[in-house]
C-alpha cells in the first residue's frame, strides 16, 4: 500500500481506473445509494466487532479496513463526477469548524486548567 498520498492524488487515481471504461461514472443518485449501501456494510462490520451483534459462521470476514475503504471509493467517485475538489470541500468545512463551531466543545487545555 502506498502512503502519502494527497486527496488530489487520490481522485486522479479513481478518475484515472473509471476513466478507462465507456460507461464511466454512474450518475450522482447512483452514488448515493452506493454510498448509502457501503455505509451499511461499514456500520454492519462496526456492529460485529465493536457491538452486541457477533457475525454468523456463514459470514465472510471482512474488516472495517476494507469497508471505509469502499466508502472513500465511492466518494471520491461522485465527487470527481460533481468536479468537485474533496480537498477545497475539506479546507470549508475545517474552516467552518474553526468559526462557526469554535467554542461548541470543551478543549482539552481548557479542562487541564480547571
Amino acid at each position: 500500500m502506498a502512503n502519502g498520498k494527497s486527496m488530489k492524488d487520490l481522485q486522479l487515481e479513481v478518475d484515472s481506473y473509471i476513466s478507462q471504461f465507456k460507461e464511466g461514472y454512474f450518475s450522482p443518485l447512483a452514488m448515493v445509494a452506493r454510498l448509502t449501501e457501503e455505509l451499511g456494510e461499514l456500520a454492519r462490520e462496526i456492529n460485529h466487532y465493536y457491538g452486541e451483534k457477533p457475525k454468523k459462521t456463514s459470514e465472510t470476514e471482512k474488516a472495517i479496513e476494507e469497508e471505509l475503504g469502499d466508502l472513500l471509493f465511492v466518494l471520491i467517485c461522485l465527487a470527481n463526477s460533481l468536479n468537485i475538489s474533496l480537498e477545497d470541500a475539506h479546507d470549508y468545512v475545517i474552516n467552518k469548524f474553526n468559526t462557526r463551531d469554535k467554542n461548541r466543545w470543551t478543549k482539552i487545555s481548557e479542562e487541564k486548567m480547571e
